[in-house]
């Protein structure tokens, strides 16, 4: 007999029975789940059909639990696994993109707690039997362990009792102010943007910041990661250089390759088996098969931004990061569990069936690509909305992305996705046209054949269920979430990183290290009005672009230049837009505009004079030619505040500190200036500890810095190192894989490996 504990979380009111050399089961009471005993151990009976079935048997394997379970499963049960849920924020917003509603009231009014379900949230796991979530901002590490145990709970009690697989885009970023870090709310271990942990070129590090993000999104109820982002970022205008690990392909595929494991990887008395286990997050690598080469910079978020071009015949290379790095694995998880196809056209990289068709619709890139010649079968989900209808307004964020096959319903939309390999819809809730789809492929291909391939989705998708232990316990103790998420080592370790990550650039006469309780002038920065990523208004600000608190503990900060011993400026890589301009369309003009790395106004003289790609319908555009258009970003002030402060600091130490989320052209400042530190998103402390030697820079340049827009325009969207690079006045060539450190110029075995000969 098994002797056994059994352990009562009253507040959420689960219940936990610990078995004698096998898991932990964790059920809730109000789920309706019981427990079986047999052969001396305890199974959770989900079904409630009084008998242990394979799937409930923890001593199988991922793959036999998931065959039996899949082959129990009604065809609506199997599309509601094959939906991903659109972004859920905990507590629900009241308006905007994460809204929510609780017994249709705003969460304001409503009067529930912030980890209480939605009606949105009841009615995609009840109705539409949906079973993977994105979640966006939480509250706090015991909000999200609490709604994570009322979505278990919810979801042990309704059908087969299949556990939700909650996900997350990254989260972990020190600067909230990016697009991509909307998930970067409550108390977690701050790092630098993925270019910045590219910049410290050890693949040892981004597997260390795999395992330390596992364990805190595991303590957060977050099983799939959607991450890492492995595209190599070919265009250096393109708006998600950052989340990238640069241009290279061959660091690209060293880093994917060890944040993969950082994240899959489970061992000791954490592994359940095949190197899965309690420590582990599916990893969902994006975006196959690459979508950094968009043409001229634009992204396919954007009607306007559909295309990748392959200029330079160099898509090949795009893969490599998949290919040898995230499929290649060096632990026993083999490969990353998921990948997600961009939006993008691949244009003419279809040498099978010839179609100009989002990456995921396409048969050629997902079964033949990716499925048999790369040997491929994990899970392969579509990025967000793209069976929707695209929007009326080209630029929309937040619209429908069907690029190529618009012309097809959102059904067919589907039938085609699942014919080309899909398993998963990204940002689907409904059921509904999966169901519709099923039946247009039992009309072409009978009952059968349409049962077994839907067969094929459900069982790797269960896999990644079963092999974290999901099933036997997808509840969370609140006392360990909030011991968990954001230790003090864990946010050491972070921090650690954001030092290694910075780059400097320039450090004329050895001005840095700079003494501590020096007198120091920093202005302030003007933003303008604008508009964010998802076209919300900004107000215009006038502000220190820096914590003062921070800075008082490393320096005496003064208004007054005359007091000051140096100037230190701080600045952001230039936004001019992604590419498109209402105004240019009021004009006459065909809405496309140049994407610009320089601060100045920028007339696109050298841009081509047809494009590579465009789309023929009427009421689109087929050549979206920008050439000798101007843009001027909006924060060109930046280039104001530099040159104002040289000038008024009369021949002291300028320094400047800058933001990078793209390479930048410096020209414009670099000879004025002293000294310059890049960084890829730190915590103000970080920069100040470098400024005072507390750290020496180590970081390296994960990509080319161009010396001019010129050659911005003249090189290849699909080619990386093929730019002019900038060389300042100490004669430094700002090229991929270059930083300083005290001494001058790094080389190490960092540069010995990666630097490029030329």
């Amino acid at each position: 007999m098994n002797d056994h504990k059994t352990l009562i979380n009253t507040e959420d009111q689960i219940k936990y029975i610990e078995n004698n050399d096998g898991p932990t089961l964790g059920y809730s009471e109000t789920s309706g789940v019981t427990i079986i005993q047999k052969d001396g151990y305890f199974f959770k009976d989900l079904n409630k059909d009084g008998k242990i079935d394979k799937y409930e048997d923890w001593r199988l394997t991922p793959e036999e639990r998931a065959k039996d379970l899949a082959s129990k499963m009604t065809i609506e049960q199997i599309a509601g696994l094959m939906l991903y849920s659109r972004h859920q924020a905990v507590p629900a917003g009241s308006k905007g993109w994460f809204a929510g509603t609780y017994g249709g009231k705003p969460y304001e009014e409503s009067g529930v707690k912030p980890w209480d379900l939605t009606d949105e949230q009841i009615e995609f796991l009840s109705k539409d039997n949906l079973r993977h979530i994105l979640v966006t901002t939480i509250e706090n590490p015991e909000t999200a362990a609490r709604w994570n145990n009322n979505i278990q709970a919810f979801a042990e009690g309704t059908g087969l009792g299949i556990p939700a697989n909650n996900s997350s885009d990254p989260r972990h970023g020190s600067d909230s102010s990016t697009e991509f870090n909307a998930g970067a709310g409550g108390k977690i271990s701050m790092w630098p943007e993925p270019l910045g942990l590219a910049a410290t070129f050890s693949p040892e590090i981004a597997e260390k910041f795999g395992e330390i993000a596992s364990k805190e999104y595991r303590a957060l109820g977050i099983t799939t990661a959607l991450s890492p982002q492995i595209d190599i970022a070919t265009d250096p205008r393109w708006f998600r250089f950052n989340g990238t690990f640069g241009e290279d392909s061959q660091l690209s595929a060293d880093m994917a390759r060890a944040y993969v494991v950082g994240f899959q990887d489970s061992s000791g008395d954490k592994e359940i088996a095949e190197g899965w286990g309690y420590d582990s997050v599916n990893a969902m690598v994006k975006h196959w098969p690459g979508g950094g080469s968009g043409e001229s910079g634009r992204d396919a978020h954007y009607g306007y931004g559909k295309y990748a071009v392959y200029p330079g015949g160099n898509f090949a290379e795009h893969l490599i990061p998949f290919t040898e790095g995230a499929f290649n694995l060096p632990g026993k998880t083999k490969m990353a569990s998921a990948v997600m196809p961009y939006y993008t056209i691949s244009v003419d990289q279809d040498p099978v069936n010839g179609e100009n068709i989002g990456n995921s619709y396409n048969s050629y890139l997902i079964n033949k690509l990716l499925r048999n010649r790369y040997g491929y079968d994990g899970v392969v989900c579509t990025d967000w909305i793209i069976t929707a209808d695209e929007p009326e307004n080209i630029d929309t964020f937040v619209g429908g992305k069907p690029w190529g096959v618009e012309e097809l319903s959102v059904s067919e939309r589907h039938y085609k996705l699942i014919m080309a390999g899909v398993d998963q819809f990204g940002g689907n809730n409904e059921a509904g046209p999966i169901l519709e789809a099923y039946q247009m492929g039992v009309a072409e291909h009978g009952e059968a054949f349409m049962r077994q391939r839907f067969e094929e989705s459900a069982v790797r998708l269960l896999k990644n269920i079963f092999r974290l232990g999901l099933f036997e316990n997808p509840y969370l103790k609140v006392e360990k979430t909030v011991q968990e998420v954001g230790k003090p080592e864990y946010m050491q370790e972070g921090y650690d990183v954001q030092l290694k990550s910075i780059v400097m650039l320039k450090n004329k006469n050895q001005i840095l290290p700079l003494s501590k309780g020096k007198a120091v002038y920093i202005p302030k920065r003007f933003t303008p009005a604008g508009k964010d990523w998802f076209g919300n208004p900004t107000s215009e600000k006038y502000e220190y672009p820096v914590s003062v608190e921070v800075a008082k503990k490393y320096f005496k900060v003064t208004d007054n230049p005359d007091e000051a011993d140096f100037g230190l400026v701080f600045i952001s890589t230039p936004k001019s837009g992604t590419g498109y301009s209402h105004e240019d369309v009021k004009e006459g003009g065909n809405g496309y505009v140049p994407i610009s790395l320089q601060y100045k106004s920028y007339t696109a003289n050298f841009a081509r004079e047809k494009s590579l790609a465009g789309d023929a319908r009427p009421g689109d555009v087929l050549n979206r030619s920008y050439k000798g258009k101007t843009v001027v970003p909006s924060n060109t002030t930046d280039l104001d505040m530099v040159l104002d402060t040289v000038e008024i600091m009369k021949g002291k130490p300028v320094v400047v500190s800058i933001l990078l989320s793209n390479p930048t052209v410096v020209e414009e400042f670099e000879g004025n200036v002293d000294v310059i530190l890049a960084n890829f998103g730190v915590q103000d402390q970080a920069i100040f500890e470098i400024l005072t030697g507390g750290a020496e820079p180590s970081g390296l340049l994960p990509m080319q810095m161009p010396a001019n827009m010129k050659t911005v325009e003249e090189q290849l969207e699909d080619v990386a190192h093929d730019m002019e690079c900038h060389v300042d006045t100490e004669g430094n060539e700002y090229d991929f894989a270059f930083g300083l450190n005290w001494s001058g110029k790094i080389q190490d075995e960092r540069t010995e490996k990666y630097q490029k000969n030329k």
